[in-house]
């Protein structure tokens, strides 16, 4: 069972994201709470207590009707099986430091033990509705680009609900759907923003990115060519309609669009690196390597070169060759000039032998004299 002070916690992290609680059911390794709009929350003290069958108690919880989604929060790591498992069926993991960051954010640290501190205040001349929307946006903005749009969801949603006229928010909740794989809700928060303002370029783009979820690239197209007809200066639209054009191979069109890109950003190496791959589809094999070759110099590491051949079904590249070690010079043997007297005669005492010690007051005499 959950300490008490770890399901203060809990609760104090799901009210201060601004949650309507539904239902609440403590379990062994912690605790889980379902909110109002179908997710489930589960809260986990202890990481190393749970199990492949807790696991499957969250997604087919008894007592609660299927969740929408799974968010699964503990302040320590899973296990790699146990994460891998909550990833596999689409759960959304924060654990270690992220979970701390989170309770940082909604300013509760001290539940974590640590000293609360000073928030800034850059926004001072701002209402504080206007200050506490920018707060929440910047922590929805900060977890969809750290790849947890379940969290993006919630803030963009407490945001909204905090001024519903702030079509940014709305926006913020449709792009969190679809990394969630939410496509019909997704499309209907786009359908809302767009009923209201209808050149809402934003909302435009994720119902682009509801196309291409629904594998429907006529639309997606048509879309993004809309979009580029009323201002060609769009250069993120213009991405978006390279990438659509590559995945149904119509490269053609697609070197068309790269070069155009590559007009306003000629040192672009990833763009070099498309358009290397566009030329040699066009059987320009010598311009196509020398394309690929400037991206290199441009600053397109192997690594980066080997993930774009792998997204794009191409064979990958040679890896570079091991740096040459630099040739060892010879040494040289320096000139000795002639040896002076005193040199010499140094060196033929060091190479002597050592004479054995004479006693004191005892005189040698010649061998073959004799004594009187």
């Amino acid at each position: 069972m959950a300490s008490r002070s770890f399901v203060e916690l809990s609760s104090a992290l799901v009210q201060a994201m601004g949650q309507r609680l539904d239902a609440a059911k403590p379990s062994a390794e912690g605790l889980s709470l379902r909110t109002g709009d179908g997710f489930l929350y589960s809260f986990l003290e202890d990481p190393n207590q749970v199990s492949l069958e807790s696991v499957d108690r969250l997604f087919d919880p008894h007592g609660f009707s299927k969740p929408v989604h799974v968010v699964v929060l503990t302040p320590g790591h899973l296990p790699l099986a146990i994460s891998e498992e909550v990833v596999r069926r689409h759960g959304t993991l924060v654990e270690g430091a992220r979970f701390s960051e989170l309770a940082r954010q909604l300013g509760l640290e001290s539940m974590l033990g640590e000293e609360p501190h000073a928030h800034r205040r850059e926004s001072a001349r701002l209402l504080p509705s206007a200050q506490q929307l920018d707060e929440i946006m910047g922590r929805a903005r900060t977890w969809l680009d750290w790849g947890v749009p379940a969290l993006a969801l919630r803030f963009y949603r407490q945001a909204s609900d905090l001024k519903p006229s702030f079509l940014p928010a709305r926006v913020g909740v449709g792009r969190s759907l679809l990394a969630l794989g939410l496509v019909a809700d997704a499309e209907r928060t786009f359908d809302e923003v767009l009923k209201v303002r209808p050149d809402d370029v934003d909302a435009r783009l994720g119902k682009a990115a509801v196309y291409a979820a629904r594998s429907q690239p006529k639309q997606e197209l048509e879309m993004y060519r809309q979009l580029l007809e009323e201002d060609q200066a769009r250069t993120e639209v213009r991405a978006h309609l390279v990438a659509a054009l590559v995945d149904i191979g119509d490269w053609p069109s697609a070197r068309v669009e790269i070069e155009a890109l590559l007009a306003r950003a000629p040192e672009q190496p990833q763009l070099r690196f498309l358009h290397s791959v566009a030329l040699g589809k066009a059987g320009m094999g010598d311009l196509a390597t020398e394309e690929r070759e400037e991206s290199r110099r441009l600053g397109l590491t192997y690594e980066q070169e080997a993930l774009l051949c792998q997204h794009l079904g191409l064979p990958p590249p040679a890896p570079p060759a091991p740096a040459a070690e630099p040739a060892r010079r010879p040494t040289r043997r320096a000139k000795r000039g002639p040896a002076s007297p005193k040199s010499r005669v140094a060196a033929g005492a060091k190479r002597s032998p050592p004479k054995s010690p004479k006693a004191p007051g005892r005189r040698t005499r010649p061998p073959g004299r004799k004594r009187k």
